[in-house]
């Protein structure tokens, strides 16, 4: 009898207005009959993640002497930045903007990760800068076409090696006023093919008050003209997901301080720099908002930028290639049957 009433239970149904002539309905938990283990597929999905690693690739752009490199050294607790992993490293100031990359694989836990950090030596260190954001976008295009010759493969890989740029953070320097044109036009066109996340570089140079001043300048100044950085409102999938990016947006830019020395402070070792004033401790949400960068980036954010590169800027990316009239195929590398599945693929679009 009780077996029978189970069965007679009645089961929630909420209709799917999405597709035509579809009814989908809603089965919860209590209207189940018994465990079924469908939440063990997030188990599963943990072990494949775990066997096959992450890739993450991050851009840091802004002017020499900002300090990019010990920050992404901070950010990743080792020293992942080209300046610190090569042997007898010169700064020189660059007659143009070349990319540097240099890749690392990280392992924590047991969770793989390949990091790929790419340099921008060169950027906004000349006199006439003019222009000097087209070898960044050059490069930003050239890992979208990379991956989507990969793509139009017959035989393509089962998984392909992704070098697209997930995250590009850049720097701006703590002068206290508004964004310099070179700021706005960087971000303006970058903005429309990366995730842009921008800090202010050595806050610590700024009091509360005039780093708050500056803060507010500079999103005045993003909103006025039209500069999207990372995370967009529009791509917000639930209130949940929007109450905690409107937190991130109200804070952005970050106003960070990066170090890789530990000093002691109340018995306990801390990342900070030491001044005649005593230590500014880099994970101190109360010193400086490196916490906040770090968490977006890393612990609440990473799969997300990554999925924001592939769902919206290369999918962008993607559809412009095939969609453009005078598509020339023999550039991808494609043979003629190769070429005439990449017109079927197209089509199906």
């Amino acid at each position: 009898m009780e077996l029978e009433m189970e069965l007679k239970a009645e089961v929630k149904v909420e209709l799917c207005p999405t597709v035509p002539g579809l009814q989908m309905s809603f089965i919860r938990g209590t209207d189940l009959f018994g465990y079924v283990g469908i939440e063990a597929v997030l188990d599963q999905m943990r072990r494949k993640t775990i066997k096959a690693g992450l890739e993450f690739n991050i851009m840091v752009v802004g002017q020499s002497g900002l300090g990019k490199s010990t920050l992404v050294n901070t950010l990743f607790k080792s020293k992942v930045s080209r300046k610190s992993c090569t042997p007898n490293y010169e700064e020189k100031i660059s007659k143009t903007v070349k990319l540097h990359s240099v890749s690392h694989v990280i392992e924590e836990k047991g969770v793989k990760m390949k990091l790929t950090v790419i340099d921008t030596p060169g950027f906004g260190d000349q006199i006439n800068n003019d222009n000097c954001w087209e070898p960044i976008v050059k490069h930003v295009n050239e890992q979208y076409e990379k991956y989507l010759r990969e793509e139009l493969h017959i035989n393509r890989k089962r998984r392909i090696p992704d070098s697209r740029v997930h995250c590009c953070i850049y720097f701006l320097p703590a002068t206290g006023h508004r964004l310099r044109p070179i700021d706005v036009e960087f971000m303006k066109r970058l903005g429309k093919i990366v995730s842009i996340v921008p800090v202010i570089a050595k806050a610590d140079t700024l009091t509360i008050e005039e780093r708050q001043e500056f803060k507010e300048q500079i999103r005045q100044d993003l909103a006025a003209n039209g500069i999207r950085v990372y995370p967009q409102k529009e791509y917000d999938e639930d209130p949940e997901e929007r109450i905690l990016n409107d937190r991130i947006r109200e804070s952005i830019p970050f106003a960070v301080v990066g170090t890789d020395k530990e000093h002691q402070v109340n018995g306990n070792k801390v990342l900070g720099r030491k001044t005649k004033w005593g230590i500014i401790e880099v994970e101190n949400v109360a010193h400086c908002e490196f916490a906040n960068l770090r968490d977006l980036l890393i612990r609440s954010h990473l799969q997300d930028l990554k999925d924001v590169t592939h769902d919206i800027h290369y999918e962008t990316y993607r559809v412009r290639r095939l969609n453009e009239s005078n598509m020339n195929y023999s550039e991808l590398g494609l043979t003629e049957t190769q070429r005439m599945e990449a017109v079927k693929a197209q089509l199906m679009v």
